[in-house]
């Protein structure tokens, strides 16, 4: 063989071989090998995502509903089961502040877990045959790609979207349609600036667009976030009160609760000025405002001690945690739109017909009595 030919064969070879490298590299692990207790790129999560759907091909759906301002694709998962009937929905999304490596993760495992218990699980799988499920995984995939780059840019907050000169990025949750400009920096160099002008970010008008289209089947919108181990109502801004607030304090506490009963972990429920400070613009208060009458946002642990760089061993308790305070939120969300008594909502007790109907008839004899006796 010529050696001409034989170097044709080796290209082709290593071609081949560099192609399938690549492609996986692209596809990233298989969601079965996939390991849930550490923090991935986004690289890998998109990977983690198509492999869910080709997996998952009854329940999963990847919808793209916009793009970052580097011209990514911003897409989520839909989790639900088919059906005939007009169905409600979940909204959830994850790392729309890049730094907070551990809200992703938890998305990542609250999706494993739908999937991996609606068959055998029946409150899960009615829920699912109700309602769907949409989780973003990373909003702010721009600013969480820059925070993967090396150590000086693993804290970085904002999006990527350049302002003007050498001034870069806006905070995405306080840029959102919800007393935007009552408060809040227009610094643009600023960690929580605004932005030059509502919804000037492409990924806040990304959400709001897909949202306010589907808004009147949507039951209740959850914003993860980290830390502070904090369960967040409407309003940010301190000069309105959610109509529904005692709803959602009512709601937000039973989560909690849920939450402490997993590894004894405290969450403080409130409105942001009450427990943290005001803000605006955040996606939490735009959801309330437009009409979906449950709006959460969770700030995951802890409460400082690490802050945004919360290590991989703390990944498994505090999305297991941080799941049960998640379900406890979607299923009443569920029963109170479909009219199911919980456990927790004792049926009144039914009356003791025999003893009713024996007490009617002494009184009634007793009457009689009383009525023929002698005066």
């Amino acid at each position: 063989m010529s050696q001409s030919i034989k170097g044709i064969l080796i290209l082709l070879v290593l071609g081949g071989l560099g192609s399938q490298a690549s492609q996986r590299v692209a596809e990233g692990p298989e969601p079965r090998n996939y390991d849930y207790f550490k923090y991935h790129n986004m690289s890998e999560i998109s990977g983690w995502m198509e492999e869910l759907e080709k997996e998952n091909r009854d329940v999963v759906t990847i919808i793209p509903y916009g793009q970052t301002y580097e011209k990514q694709n911003i897409q989520l998962l839909k989790i639900g089961l088919a059906s005939t009937e007009n169905k409600k929905a979940i909204w959830m999304d994850c790392g729309i502040h890049a730094q907070e490596w551990i809200a992703p993760a938890f998305c990542q495992y609250f999706v494993k877990q739908i999937l991996d218990t609606y068959k055998t699980d029946k409150k899960i799988g009615q829920m699912l045959k109700n309602m769907d499920l949409y989780v973003t995984p990373v909003l702010n995939m721009d600013g969480y790609v820059y925070s993967w780059y090396n150590e000086s840019t693993r804290l970085w907050r904002k999006s990527r979207s350049i302002n003007r000169g050498d001034c870069i990025g806006t905070d995405l949750n306080r840029n959102f349609d919800a007393n935007w400009g009552a408060l809040g920096s227009r610094d643009c160099f600023s960690e929580d600036f605004i932005g030059v002008n509502v919804l000037s970010e492409s990924e806040a008008r990304a959400v709001t667009y897909f949202v306010k289209y589907e808004s009147s089947e949507i039951l209740c919108f959850l914003t993860i976030h980290s830390y502070g181990q904090l369960i967040l109502v409407p309003y940010g801004y301190h000069m309105i009160t959610a109509p529904n607030y005692d709803e959602l304090m009512s709601v937000g506490l039973a989560a909690a609760k849920a939450i402490k009963d997993v590894h004894g972990m405290d969450y403080t429920v409130g409105s942001s000025p009450n427990v943290l400070d005001p803000n605006i613009g955040s996606s939490l208060d735009w959801a309330r405002l437009i009409g979906i009458p449950l709006s959460f946002t969770f700030k995951l642990r802890d409460e400082g001690q690490l802050g945004f760089e919360l290590p991989e061993d703390q990944i498994k308790p505090t999305c297991e945690e941080a799941y049960a305070g998640v379900r406890s939120i979607i299923t009443y969300a569920h029963d109170k739109a479909f009219h199911i008594t919980t456990p927790s909502t004792p049926m009144p007790t039914p009356p003791n017909t025999a003893a009713t109907l024996i007490a009617t008839i002494w009184t009634v004899l007793l009457a009689v009595c009383l009525t023929m006796a002698p005066l």
